[in-house]
């Protein structure tokens, strides 16, 4: 496992213009949990996932976290369009359309069998400071430990 997040490139979109960002500064002096999935609009990264991080939004801001991130590679225009379907008003989006930060994560899974191609585990961490103190990893297709309330439970227990 990594110990730090790596000094990935990815593009976002900001103002109707493309920018590149490296991703390693949105964890920068921050306290951050973050959840990748393998993709926007897919059932369980729309209908338990990504809105189980939203309702428990405020509980984990109370547990001394800065933000919250979803990290999904699809592109920046699926991502915008999935946050407001989603009423999604807390959670922030990372978008990873070319999967550099997944590659350089070592998260990538093949989902070709359900015609998905590569994209990402599905996953959980607690970052502090660019540095992963706890990285919860799915299995292809559950999602039993990258879910909210067991990272509420570590960051409950750290310290």
């Amino acid at each position: 496992m990594l110990k730090y997040i790596p000094n990935s490139v990815i593009v976002i979109r900001e103002n109707q213009k493309f920018l590149e960002k490296n991703i390693i500064d949105y964890f920068k002096g921050k306290k951050i949990v973050a959840f990748a999935l393998p993709g926007a609009f897919t059932p369980t990264c729309s209908d338990y996932h990504l809105p189980a991080y939203e309702q428990e939004y405020q509980k984990i801001k109370s547990l001394g976290i800065d933000e919250v991130y979803c990290i999904s590679m699809n592109d920046p225009y699926v991502i915008e369009k999935w946050k407001e379907i989603s009423e999604i008003k807390n959670v922030k989006f990372l978008s990873d359309g070319n999967g550099s930060f997944t590659n350089d994560m070592n998260m990538i899974s093949d989902r070709s069998a359900s015609g998905m191609g590569p994209r990402s585990f599905r996953y959980s961490m607690y970052v502090d400071d660019t540095q992963i103190i706890k990285l919860y990893k799915d299995e292809n297709g559950k999602f039993d430990v990258s879910d909210p309330k067991t990272m509420i439970k570590f960051l409950k227990e750290r310290d």
